[in-house]
């Protein structure tokens, strides 16, 4: 027997809502393929109470239809009625975010819109667009509440890969020994494998073959970055867990890097702790269990795209994490300051309250921790200095405990400082103290925003550069500015530091990577105090109803008639910090800080080790290897609809070949090369409207001209950007050549042009029918084929508008008529001489043919070999006439 382990996905990828006039919601949900289908059932009777069936049973399509057509007709108020029917669909969604209750009854919150955002492995990742809230009881039984309204306003402010955890700890679950998964199944789990094996069949089972049993797992979630966990609560332990989806609040960014035609995809995902969440100036510091505001961890993830499976395919990850500083500590707003005076809340001589925060680090990143502090050191008047001057005694309280090999490295710069100066360079200072580092980077300033991203990219840059160089990418770890990898890594981080500001400050970031290269424009000053005023704004007026809403949805504030409405509270301080409504039971020594067992396999990180607590948070299931819950092609490739190339993610996510590459690239199309600022395609595109970009990015290799000659490339200057078209919406994207405005705007070109073009590479005007001089010469030099060639005749008659100039260059060369003939080796087919019956023997296939089949088979296996000079030729021509 074959074992294999995979992840185990869920299979409800789709919903439909049904309901009957009154009595209940049937919810009916279906896989990627519309195979399986399960159905939910939810009693619309009950006022406050939440009643859900779910009879686990797998339906298939026939018979969920049936089933939905038995509702149907019984529901009706006259059997036999047309007019009306007893089923009726509320709403189609694509899963459920969870369930709500305010101060009636229960609300079912379901995604209605969504957006792909990035593949790893073949799994999408979504991002939730728009949602619906439905009310589950009927009117009939409804008790209205005044302030229900209220509370609904309040609130109303991806998949099958577990996001909630790093990649590094999905795939090490991936890596652990058979054995581990080997126990005696469950009886639970043996209805499972019975199931599988009614649904799919082995094909190796009646080979006398092996038969591959893979090990399907589903862990449970890491809950501090699941943002629904609270809605699902009432519900996990009652429904299928096909059911329940996990939603993680961040951001998700993935781009192409094209090396020499070899894709290469860098994903950026940021999970925000939905532990002590809300917005800047209402939630600073940390709570009482070493939860801190603010706190994001930032994963970004390279992969060779060519070879897309966890098994067979190369994939590296890097995890950083931002925080606020894991004190006691706040800010007064009523003052109405830009900047509020910081002070601190409760005294803390034993570092408590770190100790529990960097406790939860070790657990999850194990060792080192590098924390690197950003705030200021040096003021006219203590700001930002109070919190240096309590957290380097806290890491130092806690390292005498530790042992010296597991201690919490520390590193204070002032970066606000060395900016005003004009001999230093922040970013060399940066990059040094990112080539040292070892472990996971902890970085945080005052609000973690603007010199915590700049920090954060610089760490990532480097670590970008170790990536793909064990990957086998490039030839030594370092990447410099300027270049498109690094450009597309810098937009990528601007799109996720923008993301996470608006989310936490209330504007996009004020101060860039541009603006500490000091290299931004001047027009970049004006946009950086529009920024500012908005963060202010947005700070001093819209920040308490954010954090009602986020308050709200994390179930933190649970509506009662017993207890004030939640804008009632003078603050939600009380809700944050539990140790303030009960006393502590257990107390934890102050030496001893870190949790039980976590020292003993340091530096492992105790959640990836295999011990008997952590395997009781996977399921294991026995599957055939074709089963959907762990084949990813399926769910990739969609094989069950009709999908165009043009409309796919991968053509359309940002493209270092595409969006930053010079247009005029000439002879270097290595996305490592430096270039000079006005050579980006980003100049490029700037000028063109949002209509216009996304058909550009929407481009195929089909729409692109054919490739010129090994000259014409040799002749390539920065004046080819002259013979660029302008865009027009109105024509095919299929049959449109790609098309740019160039500086100065030239107008279209005319017909005769555009044959003109298509001449240039051919020689002829493929419109045109053959000349009757060519047709003779083509048809003399058939006839030397005979009868025995006469299929290969018709079948260059059909191309022969394609072929005929290649015949009458062949024309006018010295060649004498026979020596066009070509030569095909015949043998009789009996051993006698004469009257025999001659054979043709089939084609040899010469060594380069060989050799590109082996490559390409080599690359599925994850093995590319080195790239060549013709190799390079041919790609130069193809990004020419492809990105150009």
């Amino acid at each position: 027997v074959i074992h294999e382990k995979a992840p185990c996905a869920d299979s409800v990828h789709k919903i439909l809502c049904n309901h009957t006039s009154k009595s209940r919601y049937f919810l009916v949900g279906t896989n990627q393929a519309q195979t399986k289908h399960r159905v939910l059932k939810i009693d619309r009777t009950e006022p406050k109470d939440l009643v859900i069936i779910d009879d686990k049973h797998v339906y298939s399509q026939q018979e969920v239809r049936e089933l939905l057509g038995r509702l149907d007709l019984g529901n009706r108020t006259k059997i036999g009625q047309k007019g009306s029917s007893g089923l009726s669909r509320a709403v189609s969604a694509f899963g459920i975010v969870g369930f709500v209750r305010f101060l009636e009854g229960y609300y079912i919150v379901l995604i209605t819109k969504r957006r792909k955002m990035a593949d790893i492995g073949g799994h999408s990742i979504y991002k939730i667009e728009d949602t619906s809230m439905i009310y589950i009881p009927n009117d009939s039984v409804r008790v209205t509440h005044p302030d229900e309204a209220r509370y609904y306003s309040v609130c109303k402010c991806v998949y099958s890969y577990d996001l909630s955890h790093s990649l590094q700890y999905n795939l090490t679950l991936l890596q652990r020994p058979y054995e581990l998964w080997s126990s005696p199944a469950s009886s639970a789990e043996e209805e499972v494998q019975t199931q599988s094996k009614q649904d799919c069949f082995d094909i190796f089972e009646d080979e006398g073959l092996p038969t591959q049993v893979v090990y399907g797992l589903l862990n449970e979630p890491y809950y501090k970055y699941v943002w629904n966990g609270k809605l699902l609560e009432r519900v996990k332990d009652i429904v299928h867990h096909d059911w329940l989806m996990y939603i993680i609040h961040g951001f998700c960014g993935q781009s192409k890097l094209l090396i020499y035609g070899r894709p290469v995809h860098i994903t950026l995902i940021a999970r925000r702790s939905s532990k002590f969440a809300g917005t800047r100036f209402l939630k600073r510091g940390a709570n009482c269990e070493g939860d801190v505001a603010n706190e994001v961890e930032t994963e970004q993830i390279v992969h060779d795209a060519s070879v897309m499976s966890f098994t067979a395919g190369s994939y590296s990850s890097y995890v950083q994490v931002r925080g606020s500083v894991p004190l006691y500590w706040s800010q007064d707003i009523s003052t109405m300051m830009p900047k509020p005076p910081i002070r601190l809340d409760q005294a803390d001589p034993y570092a408590h309250v770190a100790g529990l925060h960097f406790d939860q680090m070790l657990q999850r990143f194990g060792s080192p921790i590098i924390i690197l502090n950003l705030v200021k050191k040096r003021e006219k008047r203590k700001h930002e200095k109070i919190l240096s001057e309590e957290l380097y005694p806290a890491v130092i309280n806690l390292n005498q405990f530790l042992p010296p090999a597991n201690w919490i490295d520390y590193i204070a710069w002032d970066m606000a400082r060395y900016t005003k100066s004009k001999l230093c360079n922040v970013l060399d200072r940066l990059s040094m103290i990112a080539e040292n580092v070892t472990g996971v980077l902890r970085t945080n300033c005052v609000d973690c925003l603007d010199r915590t991203n700049t920090a954060q990219f610089m760490v990532g840059k480097c670590a970008l550069a170790y990536q793909l160089y064990a990957l086998g990418m490039i030839d030594k770890p370092k990447l410099q500015f300027d270049t498109d990898c690094v450009r597309l890594f810098e937009e990528l981080y601007e799109d996720h530091g923008d993301t996470l500001s608006l989310q936490y400050g209330g504007s996009q970031l004020v101060h860039r990577v541009k603006t500490y290269r000091k290299i931004a424009p001047w027009t970049q000053h004006s946009k950086d105090i529009m920024q500012t005023l908005s963060r202010y704004y947005s700070n001093a007026f819209s920040d308490a109803d954010r954090q009602d809403a986020i308050n709200l949805f994390l179930q933190v504030y649970q509506p009662s008639e017993s207890k004030p409405h939640l804008w009632e509270l003078p603050t939600d301080f009380y809700l944050h910090q539990k140790n303030t409504m009960a006393l502590p039971q257990d107390r934890r020594s102050y030496t001893l800080w870190w949790s039980e067992g976590i020292l003993s396999y340091l530096p492992v990180a105790y959640d990836e080790v295999p011990c008997e607590e952590n395997m009781k948070k996977v399921k294991v299931k026995r599957v055939n290897r074709f089963d959907e819950s762990i084949d990813i092609y399926t769910e990739f490739f969609k094989p069950y609809e009709l999908t165009s190339f043009d409309d796919t993610f991968c053509i359309a996510m940002t493209n270092s070949a595409r969006e930053f590459m010079p247009k005029t690239v000439g002879v270097d199309p290595s996305p490592f090369t430096v270039r000079k600022p006005e050579e980006t395609g980003k100049s490029v595109l700037g000028n063109k409207t949002s209509k216009e970009e996304t058909l550009l990015q929407r481009k195929t290799a089909a729409s692109a001209p054919p490739p010129p000659s090994e000259e014409a490339i040799s002749s390539t200057s920065e004046d080819d950007s002259e013979d660029d078209r302008d865009d027009d919406g109105s024509v095919s994207q299929r049959s449109t050549p790609i098309k740019l405005l160039t500086e100065s705007g030239e107008s279209n070109r005319t017909q005769e042009q555009q044959q003109q073009s298509v001449k240039e590479p051919y020689g002829l005007n493929l419109a045109e029918f053959p000349a009757e001089e060519d047709q003779l010469i083509y048809e003399r030099k058939s006839k030397c084929h005979g009868l025995f060639f006469y299929h290969q005749v018709i079948c260059l008659i059909l191309v022969l508008p394609y072929i005929h100039y290649l015949i009458h260059a062949c024309a006018h060369l010295s060649f004498s008529p026979l020596s066009l003939c070509p030569v095909h080796v015949r043998e009789p087919v009996s051993c006698f001489p004469e009257d025999s019956i001659y054979a043709a023997l089939p084609p040899q296939v010469d060594r380069d043919s060989r050799d590109e089949f082996e490559s390409h088979v080599m690359t599925g296996q994850g093995q590319v070999r080195v790239l060549c000079r013709d190799d390079m030729l041919m790609y130069r021509e193809y990004v020419k006439n492809r990105y150009m």
